[in-house]
C-alpha cells in the first residue's frame, strides 16, 4: 500500500538544498566591481583628464580599479586645495548618496586610470540588497572618515616634513599586504605641495633629503617609497 503522507525531507537534504539556493543567489562582489553592465560602465581617463568637476551634477559613484585621482576644490579667489589623492580600491563621488546634487570637488586623473562608474540608483539598489557589498562600502567610508580626521590633525600639529612623509606612505599604501617598497606613479612635487599645504621648493628640499637617506628613489618617473620613511613620521 502506497502511503499518502508526504515524507519529511532529511536534515542532510535540507542543508544541501539551502546551500545550493544560497550559492545560486550569492553576490559576487569582485565580479560586480570588475565588470560593466546595467547601471554601470567602465571608463578610462588619461593623465590630467577631468573625471568630474566641481559644480557638476552628482549622479554617479566611481570605483577606481587602476591608476588614481586627486580631489581638489577651488575657492572664489581661484586658490586650489588638494583634499585627497585616491588610488585602486577607493571610491569617489559618494556624496550623491547623501543627497548632494552637485559635486563639491573636482576629480582629476593623476595618471592613466580605469574606473567603474556606477549610477546612483544602481549603487543604492546594491547597497540595500547586497549585504556583502554594503558591509565593504560602510567599512571603506568609516576608514575614509578616520583618514580625514588624521589629515586634519596632521595639518594642524605636524611639520611640513612629517606631513610629506605621511602623505608618501599613504600614497604607497603603507601597511597593506605586499612588498616593503611601493611605487607611486605620476605624482608631481606641485601636487604634493598642494596636498600638504606648503611650497614646491620645500617639497623639493625634503624629497632630496629623503632620497639621500634612502627613504625614496626615483625610477622611470615614478617614486619608490621605502617603509623606513616611517621613521620620519615617528620622530619627535
Amino acid at each position: 500500500m502506497v502511503s499518502l503522507v508526504p515524507r519529511r525531507p532529511s536534515l542532510k537534504a535540507f542543508r544541501s538544498s539551502k546551500k545550493a539556493k544560497s550559492k545560486r543567489h550569492a553576490f559576487d562582489l569582485n565580479a560586480f566591481l570588475d565588470s560593466a553592465g546595467l547601471g554601470r560602465k567602465l571608463a578610462t581617463f588619461q593623465r590630467k583628464e577631468t573625471v568630474f568637476a566641481q559644480g557638476d551634477a552628482a549622479n554617479h559613484v566611481l570605483y577606481i580599479q587602476e591608476g588614481g585621482v586627486k580631489l581638489s576644490v577651488v575657492n572664489e579667489a581661484g586658490k586650489q586645495v588638494v583634499l585627497a589623492v585616491l588610488g585602486p580600491g577607493d571610491f569617489c563621488g559618494e556624496g550623491c548618496l547623501a543627497g548632494q546634487s552637485v559635486s563639491m570637488a573636482t576629480a582629476t586623473a593623476i595618471g592613466p586610470t580605469i574606473a567603474l562608474v556606477i549610477d546612483k540608483k544602481e549603487m543604492l539598489r546594491v547597497l540595500h540588497g547586497e549585504h556583502e557589498f554594503s558591509d565593504r562600502f560602510i567599512s571603506y567610508m568609516l576608514a575614509r572618515n578616520i583618514r580625514v580626521e588624521e589629515d586634519l590633525v596632521d595639518q594642524l600639529f605636524n611639520s611640513s616634513e612629517k606631513r610629506l612623509a605621511r602623505t608618501l606612505l599613504l600614497l604607497a599604501r603603507y601597511g597593506a599586504r605586499g612588498q616593503p617598497q611601493k611605487m607611486i606613479p605620476g605624482i608631481s612635487q606641485e601636487m604634493l605641495a598642494e596636498t600638504i599645504g606648503t611650497t614646491r621648493s620645500r617639497v623639493n628640499f625634503f624629497m632630496n633629503k629623503f632620497r639621500k637617506l634612502g627613504f625614496v628613489q626615483y625610477k622611470n618617473g615614478e617614486i619608490h617609497v621605502n617603509n623606513s620613511l616611517l621613521s620620519v613620521v615617528l620622530h619627535d
